[in-house]
């Protein structure tokens, strides 16, 4: 393989004048990669209580046209309690299997698996609840081999190929992922190779190497957002990502997180965008970003908090001095109505997830400049990537009327301004 892909040469060109497309991001990919030059492949797997997709994704797997004895699969169970280990090993010897006694989350799993394909040059990560077209890893990791760049993501389809899934990716500015083309319907559009922020983690390829240079997902996120994070970390060190829509699959939608309490999957949604906008924003920009994040979090988390305010209003309250018997009554009102009340518990997910940020600052402190002292592009490189980035994800009157005010306040309409492309906002 070559290695041009590695430098910031070749990085999405200033932003223009008129506005921003898709087709500014567009790429033209080189011919046709020939068996010869096709690199050794591990696919790396997570398995979680995911028994019932297995037999479809391997059925898929052992179809593909890559040449005999350049792949490999490798599957990472994570504590599965379904009999997921017990069927791979009887049906399914050829698949190397690493099993955690515990749920080790995405991240890590990924990561051991990449750490297991030592003869690989290049890791494919794929969901467990997805089937590839038999192409599917020879187009992903053509332009890899290309130099063209050194990771890519393919066209997510769902499971009937009725609507898309995932065509690339791009953010809002503080943090919350795009799935590029989500729910439309398959278009001339979504066929279009094109620099994208980042790789959606279900369905990638990336140089080992690389991988291993920059430190893989980051296992402090556990899950969610660690694709967003390791791509933007990508373009922040130097390197490129490219969507390749001729690599297809198809996905069951989020079938293992719903198999988890919502607080718990809320807690990481909220967390860990705040967390890659610490580590790679630059610290200009990071200056005008954080506070606005910060606050719409706070906003998003009263919206689902379920507190009426109106007990807490001074005002709403007849100031008398009161007898001990009513000193009495007051106090069990309260506690019954404390009892009663409760803070939801996604609103304390949120604060949980903030309070990561906040309760632990020195060691994120330290985690950003792991990547900041490597910082090989500037922002203003990336930033049309985003997509959307003043994308605003609440319908709520006052959300929308916080986000347009902290956006004027610190100055980032007019930093993303002509950084938007055209049409719908993305789907929630």
């Amino acid at each position: 393989m070559t290695r041009s892909g590695s430098s910031a040469t070749g990085a999405a060109s200033p932003r223009p004048a008129t506005g921003l497309t898709l087709d500014d991001l567009a790429v033209e990919p080189g011919s046709p990669v020939g068996d010869a030059r096709l690199p050794a492949v591990a696919i790396v797997i997570l398995n979680y209580n995911g028994r019932h997709h297995l037999e479809d994704c391997f059925t898929s797997l052992r179809a593909l046209d890559y040449p005999e004895g350049r792949l490999r699969v490798i599957v990472v169970d994570n504590g599965s309690s379904d009999g997921s280990v017990d069927e791979i090993r009887a049906r399914h010897s050829w698949v190397l299997l690493h099993p955690n006694e515990r749920n080790l989350g995405f991240s890590e799993g990924c990561n051991q698996g990449g750490d297991l394909a030592e003869d690989a040059e290049v890791l494919v990560f794929l969901n467990n609840d997805m089937r590839v077209e038999p192409g599917f890893v020879r187009e992903l990791v053509a332009p890899i081999v290309r130099g063209e760049c050194v990771c890519t993501t393919g066209k997510m389809l769902s499971w009937d190929g009725k609507l898309v899934n995932s065509a690339g990716g791009g953010m809002n500015f503080h943090g919350i992922g795009i799935q590029q083309g989500y729910l439309e319907e398959p278009a001339p559009a979504h066929d279009v190779a094109r620099r994208t922020l980042f790789a959606c983690g279900g369905a990638m390829a990336i140089r080992r190497d690389v991988f291993r240079a920059v430190g893989g997902f980051d296992t402090e996120f556990f899950a969610y957002y660690e694709d967003v994070d390791l791509g933007w970390r990508l373009w922040v060190l130097g390197h490129e990502i490219h969507y390749a829509p001729r690599a297809v699959c198809y996905h069951h939608h989020s079938s293992t997180s719903r198999t988890f309490p919502r607080e718990t999957i809320r807690l990481l949604q909220v967390r860990n965008p705040v967390l890659a906008c610490f580590k790679n924003y630059d610290d200009e920009h990071l200056r005008q970003v954080l506070p606005a994040a910060l606050a719409l979090a706070l906003r998003r988390a009263v919206l689902v908090s379920g507190v009426e305010d109106t007990a807490y209003r001074i005002q709403n309250v007849e100031a008398r001095r009161p007898t001990a018997l009513q000193r009495l009554t007051r106090a069990l009102r309260r506690r019954v109505a404390e009892d009663r009340e409760g803070v939801g518990r996604l609103a304390v997910a949120d604060l949980v997830g903030l309070n990561d940020l906040l309760g632990n600052w020195d060691h994120w402190l330290d985690r950003r400049r792991e990547v900041q002292s490597r910082r090989r592009r500037a922002d203003e490189e990336i930033f049309r990537l985003f997509l959307k980035p003043l994308w605003c994800i609440e319908a709520e009157p006052a959300y929308q009327e916080l986000h347009r005010g902290l956006a004027s306040l610190m100055g980032l309409d007019a930093l993303f301004e002509d950084l938007t492309i055209p049409g719908p906002d993305p789907a929630s």
